[in-house]
């Protein structure tokens, strides 16, 4: 079946053919093909109403606003529980915390495959409805090998992009014993999860792993197949970005306390930083630095976090406000960086750009222009168009 959008106010197409590299274009249409971009240009161009003739459905745009689907490239959304109560305490003061992961530990432990698969799909809806059609979801809540296995094979039937992230904490019963723990994450654990798992992911934090222990469970990752990406420098400076850099990680996510060696090794690599704007907006630390980074020729891509600790949201367009606000992105660069940036931080050159030969994944704006994005905080301007 052919799809033929007209009437397309503004296409934000991420493809440089259009002039640089946001591409866009005014005044567009753009056609799918059983799911993938057949051909994309101007609406006033005869070859629109060529394919119109020849197309299954049509769909006026009414002027609105088209971008690629928003790539959402970090998330927790495989879990129970909440932790309500203690976002309340960190805008009474409280400091935030990484050992707040565990509360979330025992209510996912002791949930049913059947509770954890509906609330997957109460997430993924919640991201759609947003704009977002690529997901990466990660574990991390189960921390002993059977509910680690279980959330990767879980989170298998929604993403492809599936994370396996059994270092995100050391659990309570191997307090003391972190060493032994990290050897379960690089053994047994790892041998669970690596058949539902393409990424292999450490929280490299003061708290969590030293870069020691990261440095071998990423490691153990590579070697089972399974491609490196880190939590790195999210509550201070440390060793994470040189890891990451020194393993070609695709990502270092956070980036919240990044120094400038962190800065010089990241230009002069292919390692994207994933900032997290609702993280900073819930926990209280500062925002990082994206016009620096940006500045520097450094890839950034944005991400919800999407989980029940220290960002709990769907919306996209809610990140692009705050990196807009907070971090000094222009807006065309923030949707950027929450479209091709996150397919760069997962690899992928078939999603979030719209071009012949990509997936036909767009989100229609109630706006003429990406810019309300930011413009309009709030405003739910997101509809998706997945074909």
């Amino acid at each position: 079946m052919t799809t033929l959008i007209r009437g397309i106010g503004e296409l934000f197409t991420n493809d440089p053919t259009w002039g640089d590299r946001f591409g866009i274009i005014h005044g567009a249409a753009v056609e799918e093909s059983d799911g993938v971009i057949t051909w994309v240009g101007l609406d006033s161009d005869p070859e629109a109403t060529a394919r119109e003739a020849a197309a299954d459905e049509v769909i006026d745009a009414y002027g609105q606003a088209i971008i690629p689907a928003f790539v959402d490239s970090h998330t927790h959304i495989a879990f129970a529980g909440d932790r309500a109560d203690e976002f309340a305490a960190r805008m009474r003061g409280e400091k935030y915390a990484a050992g707040g992961i565990r509360s979330t530990v025992a209510a996912t432990r002791a949930a049913t495959d059947d509770q954890l698969r509906a609330n997957l799909v109460v997430a993924m809806e919640e991201l759609a409805n947003h704009g977002t059609a690529t997901v990466e979801i990660k574990s991390g809540y189960g921390l002993d090998v059977e509910t680690e296995a279980r959330l990767c094979r879980l989170a298998k039937e929604f993403t492809d992009e599936v994370t396996f992230l059994g270092a995100h904490v050391v659990p309570a019963e191997y307090a003391g014993r972190e060493d032994d723990y990290v050897e379960l994450v690089c053994t047994e654990m790892l041998a669970a999860c690596a058949p539902y798992a393409k990424w292999i992911d450490v929280f490299c934090e003061t708290g969590a792993f030293t870069v020691e222990q990261s440095r071998r469970v990423l490691q153990a990752g590579i070697a089972a197949g399974l491609r490196p990406r880190i939590h790195a420098s999210q509550l201070q400076a440390g060793e994470g970005v040189a890891l990451a850099v020194e393993l070609g990680a695709a990502s270092v996510d956070h980036g919240t306390y990044l120094t400038d060696s962190d800065i010089e090794l990241l230009a002069a690599s292919d390692t994207v930083v994933t900032v997290l704007p609702g993280v900073e907006f819930s926990t209280k630390h500062p925002y990082p630095n994206a016009r620096d980074l940006i500045d520097r020729g450094i890839t950034v891509a944005i991400s919800t976090d999407c989980n029940p600790g220290s960002s709990y949201t769907a919306s996209m367009a809610f990140c692009i406000a705050l990196a807009v606000r907070e971090m000094g992105m222009t807006p065309a660069e923030a949707v950027w960086a929450a479209t091709a940036g996150g397919a760069r931080a997962l690899r992928r050159d078939d999603v979030g750009v719209i071009r012949p030969g990509a997936q036909a994944l767009f989100t229609a704006l109630s706006a003429p222009s990406h810019i309300h994005l930011a413009y309009r905080p709030g405003t739910h301007l997101t509809t998706p168009l997945f074909f």
